[in-house]
């Protein structure tokens, strides 16, 4: 009975805690942190059973109320849906164990708006990843967006400006997914993914269906921040709170990278977008220029937040031509960066809350070689990242990267391969100069005594235990890689 309901359980149990926290929270505040963890513990561990269960027995279809899709509507829990759920809401729940601090002390007096706010967002992300029907995924992509642009909002005195602007770019391409829905229905007079699958075959030529497509794709690829539809991003992620800036990054430009997916390999296949429109190499160049281009301005950056959220541009780029290859290899490269990038990423983005917690800053031109006496087990797991991120063996982001690889050299797309092998040098650039810093002594200041002077002064256990457990989970993931890939190779749609 729990399994044919397991997709409803998943997003509904975001909703209820969305509620409850206010109602708790008005009472005590201090209980809206516990509420959340367990909100999101609940999601989570739903999540991994589901996706278990989906292995074990397939896809999952929930009809609410108990009327059949295309009159009603449904939650479609098969392969990629059930494999975003389990990433987002995993990650999802150690942000939040990590968040008490980093909340009481940025957000002191907003802690139950907050979190009541978080649960709806992540309430809009899973209705993303599990409707059945392109419309509502509209009305849960603004679920997740309002939210978000209100979470941006709270942050450093020019988070409101970033998330206005947000807003503003953000608006308009939902409104252009949504005009694409729309010329999709007057073609197919559907809604529903399953029935418009098995129309669009009968009406790919048709010109409101080609106009569909790259409406939707570009509007997807501006919430997704794929290059150059980007804008957004960089002052969002750094001008943020500590707290929603570990919650928005690794999670964020996911969910809309899934409807990419979902659009162009379960919707429209392959074989009719590239008919219609060579988009799929048209958004594998978009991409390439995204990943050279975030990882060039990250070189740039001195903040290591803006650093992180340019790094992002570029990682996003890796997913997006995962996909653009539409092979086996593309695909499993591409969902396992998606897992790779969500923890690296929430690891990251937490070292630098627990830099600013200490020191105030996370400038990284202030960083110096006192910082491994005074937080070793924050810069251990820096080290992990960062070697992870530039995509070093044995760690996951080497076997993400490797598996993109196998998919262009299938392709024999040699342009695709030569960006990765680059961006990955350009990664080891930006990491190993924070790395430099906090190793090696700054040969501009020999006299220094930093690392003489440091005394031990890491973060609460609340914060640096989910940091360590994401730079265990690299190793973790790296060392089952061929496990994790032969269960994605066996949801590809190829």
């Amino acid at each position: 009975m729990i399994d044919s309901h397991l997709p409803a359980i998943i997003a509904l149990t975001f909703l209820l805690f969305s509620v409850l926290i206010p109602l708790f929270g008005l009472w005590k505040e201090k209980l809206c942190h516990p509420l959340a963890v367990l909100g999101a513990g609940i999601a989570a561990a739903y999540s991994i059973y589901g996706f278990i269960t989906y292995l074990d027995t397939g896809a999952i279809r929930y009809f609410f109320g108990g009327w059949e899709a295309p009159i009603g509507i449904e939650f479609v829990y098969d392969g990629l849906s059930a494999f975003f759920a389990m990433v987002i809401n995993t990650v999802a729940f150690i942000v939040l164990i990590y968040a008490l601090k980093p909340a009481r002390t940025e957000l002191e007096g907003k802690e139950m708006p907050y979190y009541s706010i978080i649960m709806l967002m992540m309430f809009g992300f899973n209705g993303m990843v599990m409707t059945g029907d392109l419309f509502n995924l509209y009305v849960f992509l603004e679920i997740a967006s309002l939210t978000g642009y209100a979470l941006i909002a709270i942050g450093s005195k020019p988070a409101p400006y970033a998330a206005f602007r947000y807003l503003i770019i953000g608006t308009a391409g939902g409104t252009l997914y949504l005009l694409g829905v729309g010329f999709l229905y007057t073609v197919t007079g559907t809604l529903n993914i399953i029935d418009m699958t098995a129309m669009l075959p009968m009406v790919a030529e048709n010109t409101a269906v080609v106009a569909s497509l790259i409406l939707m794709v570009i509007g997807i690829g501006v919430k997704a921040a794929i290059f150059p539809m980007h804008g957004w991003l960089p002052d969002s992620y750094t001008y943020t709170a500590t707290p929603t800036s570990v919650l928005i990054a690794p999670i964020g430009t996911k969910v809309a990278a899934y409807i990419l997916f979902r659009v162009f390999l379960y919707l429209f296949g392959i074989e009719l977008v590239d008919a219609v429109v060579p988009l799929s190499y048209l958004l594998g160049l978009f991409a390439c220029a995204g990943i050279l281009y975030g990882s060039i301005m990250a070189i740039a950056q001195n903040e290591m937040k803006r650093m992180l959220a340019y790094s992002s541009i570029s990682q996003i780029g890796y997913i997006i031509m995962g996909l653009s290859l539409a092979n086996p290899w593309g695909f499993a490269g591409a969902l396992l960066h998606v897992l790779n990038h969500a923890v690296m990423k929430a690891c990251l983005f937490m070292i630098a809350g627990n830099i600013r917690m200490q020191e105030g800053h996370s400038d990284i031109s202030r960083f110096d070689d006192g910082y491994r006496k005074k937080y070793p087990w924050t810069m251990a797991s820096l080290s992990v990242a960062a070697i992870s991120m530039i995509g070093l063996p044995p760690l996951a982001g080497f076997f993400s990267k490797w598996y993109l690889a196998l998919g262009t050299v299938d392709n024999e797309n040699w342009l695709f391969l030569a960006v990765i092998l680059i961006s990955s040098l350009l990664n080891a650039v930006y990491f190993f100069r924070m790395l430099e810093k906090v190793y090696m002594k700054d040969p501009n200041k020999p006299d220094e005594k930093t690392l003489e002077v440091a005394e031990y002064n890491e973060v609460s256990g609340s914060m640096l235990s989910p940091t360590i457990l994401l730079a265990i989970s690299m190793f973790v993931i790296g060392l089952a890689n061929v496990a994790i890939v032969s269960v994605l190779l066996g949801i590809a749609p190829f």
